[in-house]
């Protein structure tokens, strides 16, 4: 049996009878605490439920995985693309705690986030990607519910260090207009976060069928746009958001513009000038 177009839940659900009295164990926490799980070692998940290494190797091989990996991305892949918002809140944490307590866990899981991406993040991959950005004759940026707002911060950013930069949404039908007369040497970045939107997939179609040069911004590689994409940069999560978390990916962006703009030489210095210029003489900024 293909794992690969079937649900982590549906091939635990199907193979449940079959499974040990260990394996039914292992099965029932993955299912019920699936955001736990999918951050744990094979030690760590046996240690959580109290059996051998060797029982939850045994575990994964009777659901058809060839590895612990295979499985525990198609964990992630549960997660990311199944789970409703109810189900998210019913794995958010929901002890009262104090106002103090709980700002303290919300700006730890943001460190965390931002910490896990910093450690993770393939430099060599940043420096072609800023390459793509500084030498493209125009750069799209679309995204859509969530990954709007990082989209929007990137294109605003972006728009200070260069020229011909657009902010498109996912929604918006007028972006296949644009898209599909836009210059062969365009660079379209797409930003998806879970729950990723059919909409933004669609565009990614769209950038592949026209030969667009794509980078991918998400927050896990199993989002269903990695395999339209030329480059993808990833901003993981070290827990599962309720409403969603753009902060990783914010961090992401900032640090992927700051170092565009410090490969951008002279050009930036008469770029910013030509801004300044155009603030002054429109009144745009607030001055004494």
């Amino acid at each position: 049996m293909s794992n690969k177009k079937i649900s982590l839940n549906k091939i635990i659900n199907t193979h449940y009878p079959e499974l040990t009295s260990k394996g039914k164990i292992l099965a029932d926490f993955v299912l019920s605490s699936p955001d736990k799980a999918v951050f744990m070692t094979t030690r760590k998940l046996a240690a959580a439920v109290h059996v051998s290494e060797a029982t939850v190797v045994r575990f994964v091989r009777q659901l058809n995985y060839t590895s612990y990996a295979l499985f525990i991305k198609a964990l992630r892949e549960l997660i990311d693309n199944e789970l409703t918002l109810i189900e998210r809140s019913r794995l958010a944490n929901s002890v009262v705690r104090s106002e103090d307590a709980e700002l303290e866990r919300i700006t730890n899981q943001d460190i965390e986030n931002i910490r896990a991406m910093s450690k993770n993040i393939n430099l060599s991959k940043v420096k072609k990607i800023r390459k793509i950005l500084k030498e493209s004759e125009a750069v799209h940026i679309i995204g859509s519910r969530l990954s709007y707002a990082p989209a929007y911060y990137m294109g605003w950013t972006l728009a200070k260090i260069r020229k011909n930069v657009s902010i498109f949404k996912g929604s918006d039908k007028t972006t296949i207009d644009r898209l599909i007369f836009a210059p062969q040497k365009s660079a379209v970045v797409v930003i998806a976060t879970s729950r990723y939107p059919n909409e933004l997939i669609k565009m990614g179609k769209l950038v592949k069928r026209h030969k667009l040069k794509m980078i991918l911004l998400t927050d896990s590689l199993s989002c269903p746009l990695v395999q339209f994409s030329d480059h993808v940069l990833v901003a993981p999560f070290k827990t599962i958001p309720f409403l969603g978390n753009p902060a990783s990916m914010i961090s992401l962006i900032n640090y992927l513009v700051h170092t565009l703009a410090s490969d951008m030489g002279e050009k930036l210095k008469s770029h910013q000038e030509k801004l300044e210029q155009a603030y002054l003489e429109n009144d745009i900024l607030f001055n004494y």
